[in-house]
C-alpha cells in the first residue's frame, strides 16, 4: 500500500492533468464558439473565423495544456495517450483510470466556463440548443451537416484513423534515442500535430481524438439544455463513438511505432543530429 507521499503525488498528477485538459478545452471549445455562435450573429453570418482558426485553437490548447502540466504528470491530457502509453511504455496501469477521470473533470468544469461565457451568444444564434451549436461542445459525423452522410461506423473510422496518427507522432517526438525535439518545444510540435490532423482529417468526425474532450464536454451540454447531446443529427447514438474509437487507434498508433520504428533503434545513446546511423550486425 502506497503511503502518505505516494497519495500526495498521485493527487498532484491528478491536479495537472485536470488543468491542462481544461486549458485545452478552454481554447478548444472556446473558438468554436466564437465561429459558430459568433459568426451567426454576424451579417452576412460568418465572418469571425473558418476551419483553419479552429484547427489552431486547438492545437495551440494542447501546446499550452501540455506545458502547463508536463512537469507534473507527463501531460497526456487524453486518455487514449494514457492507455497507449500504459500498454507500451511502462505507464502503471493503476493510473489509467485516476487520469482518465481527471482529465474529463478537466474537460467537464473548462466546457461549462464556456458555456457559462457564450450563453448569450448561443442562446441568441441557437434557441432551441440544437446541433447548430452542438458541436461547440461535442464532435458529429460530418459536423452535424446532413448534407455530408457519414454514419457512425465511418465517423468511428475516422476516429481510429486520426487518433493512431497522433499517438505515432507523439511516441516518435518523446522517444529519446529518435530525434525528439529539442529546447522544450515537444510540446510545441504536438500542437502542430493536432492542426495538421484537424486540416487533414476535420470533416468526417470532427477529430475528437480524445475520449475526454468530447465526453466531458458532451455531459456538460447535456446538463445545460442540450437534450439530444448523446445522440446524432440522424438520432443515432453516437457518444461512445468519440471514445472507442480513439481508445482503438491510439493503441494501433502506438503499436505501430513501437514495432515499426522503436525497435530497430539502437539500444545505446542516440546518433548525433545529422550523421547517417552505423549499419547493424
Amino acid at each position: 500500500m502506497g503511503g502518505p507521499s505516494t497519495k500526495s503525488g498521485l493527487l498532484r498528477e491528478l491536479s495537472a492533468e485536470f488543468v491542462g485538459t481544461m486549458i485545452l478545452i478552454l481554447f478548444g471549445c472556446g473558438v468554436v464558439a466564437q465561429v459558430i455562435a459568433g459568426g451567426a450573429l454576424t451579417d452576412p453570418p460568418g465572418g469571425l473565423g473558418d476551419h483553419d482558426s479552429i484547427a489552431w485553437a486547438w492545437g495551440l490548447g494542447v501546446t499550452l495544456g501540455v506545458y502547463v502540466a508536463a512537469r507534473l504528470s507527463g501531460a497526456h491530457i487524453n486518455p487514449a495517450v494514457t492507455v497507449a502509453l500504459a500498454m507500451f511504455r511502462g505507464f502503471p496501469w493503476a493510473k489509467v483510470l485516476p487520469y482518465s477521470l481527471a482529465q474529463t473533470a478537466g474537460a467537464f468544469v473548462a466546457a461549462l466556463l464556456v458555456r457559462w461565457n457564450y450563453s448569450e451568444a448561443l442562446a441568441k444564434a441557437d434557441p432551441l440548443h440544437t446541433f447548430t451549436t452542438q458541436i461547440v461542445f461535442s464532435t458529429l459525423p460530418s459536423n452535424g451537416n446532413p448534407g455530408l452522410p457519414v454514419s457512425e461506423w465511418g465517423a468511428f473510422r475516422d476516429q481510429v484513423i486520426g487518433t493512431a496518427i497522433l499517438l505515432l507522432l507523439i511516441m516518435a517526438l518523446t522517444d529519446l534515442l529518435n530525434t525528439p525535439p529539442g529546447a522544450n518545444l515537444a510540446p510545441f510540435v504536438i500542437g502542430l500535430v493536432v492542426v495538421a490532423i484537424g486540416m487533414a482529417f476535420g470533416t468526417n468526425a470532427g477529430y475528437a481524438i480524445n475520449p475526454a474532450r468530447d465526453f466531458g464536454p458532451r455531459l456538460a451540454s447535456f446538463l445545460t439544455g442540450y437534450d439530444d447531446a448523446w445522440r446524432d443529427q440522424y438520432g443515432n447514438l453516437y457518444f461512445w463513438v468519440p471514445i472507442v474509437g480513439p481508445l482503438v487507434g491510439g493503441v494501433i498508433g502506438a503499436g505501430m511505432y513501437k514495432f515499426m520504428i522503436e525497435r530497430f533503434m539502437p539500444s545505446a545513446e542516440p546518433e548525433p543530429v545529422g550523421r547517417v546511423p552505423e549499419p547493424q550486425d
